[in-house]
């Protein structure tokens, strides 16, 4: 047979076998079709995530005494940054590859786009919960995201800390920041947020996510000033809008300007009868 028989003839005889083969499957009794097991569903969490998550402990006090080092390796307290502004807390990692450094972006984005200014209306407190970072690393941090918001006197608001685990562990309790180690992929998972803190150091208020409304920031710290912060508009939009835990934002409620437009009326219309009435007399 010649080899241009045999490429002809390979396949004819391939597919002859494989007919039979089909032939004797289908001559054979049918059994139960074999389906596979149930795989994970696509909304299970993740193991690791299932202790991921956010307690909203709004009031709690936090550890005022718990230690920790600054940007510039001085021993500090959590004390040192309490009783004449409200704080925004960030909780990060400074090595974080992605979310810490969203979180930092979209607060500082924020503060540029408000007329408050960290070290006057407010301070900025960053702490990070992996105790193997370094005050090096948190200066290098406080450095590049200065340079970015550079208003005067805005240094002295800012402030970079590392901390030991103990210490690291009553502050994220007392906030009830709820986070994760992988050691496989040697990162943190965490949650994305920034908790407002009153002058005295009660939580106040979370903001959820890595971008924040220059308004919710805002209102949020004319709030947890408890008269400190903000102007008489302020206070008056704090009327207006009202603020979710659910959501961490502010919405507008509209039963509240309503009742505002009611006494306003009546107040103008006590007015000009008044003014009605001395006229006539």
């Amino acid at each position: 047979m010649t080899p241009c028989r045999r490429s002809i003839v390979l396949p004819i005889l391939f597919t002859c076998v494989t007919g039979l083969g089909i032939a004797r499957a289908s001559a054979q009794p049918t059994g139960p079709l074999m389906v596979p097991p149930p795989g994970k569903a696509a909304s299970e969490r993740i193991p690791l995530l299932k202790d991921v998550d956010v307690i909203q402990k709004l009031g709690n006090q936090v550890p005022l005494d718990a230690p920790f080092v600054d940007e510039n390796g001085k021993d500090v307290t959590l004390r040192d940054y309490f009783g004449k502004r409200p704080v925004v807390l960030a909780l990060v990692y400074y090595e974080c590859p992605m979310l810490c450094t969203q979180v930092l972006n979209g607060v500082f984005s924020t503060m540029s786009a408000m007329s408050f200014t960290a070290g006057s209306d407010f301070d900025l407190l960053v702490i990070s919960f992996d105790p193997g970072e370094t005050p090096a690393l948190a200066l290098q941090k406080k450095n590049a995201y200065f340079e970015r918001y550079r208003r005067p006197g805005s240094e002295s608001g800012m402030h970079f800390l590392t901390g030991r685990p103990d210490a690291i562990k009553q502050i994220t309790d007392a906030v009830g920041f709820k986070y994760a180690y992988d050691p496989a992929i040697d990162q943190f998972a965490h949650p994305a947020l920034l908790t407002v803190l009153t002058t005295g150091g009660q939580v106040s208020k979370y903001l959820y996510g890595i971008e924040f409304a220059p308004r919710d920031l805002r209102l949020a710290l004319t709030e947890a000033g408890q008269g400190t912060v903000g102007t008489a508009v302020d206070q008056a939009l704090l009327y207006c809008y009202h603020y979710d835990p659910e959501t961490g934002k502010y919405g507008f409620v509209i039963m509240n300007v309503v009742r505002l437009g009611g006494i306003l009326t009546v107040a103008l219309l006590g007015f000009f009868i008044v003014r009605n009435v001395r006229g006539r007399s």
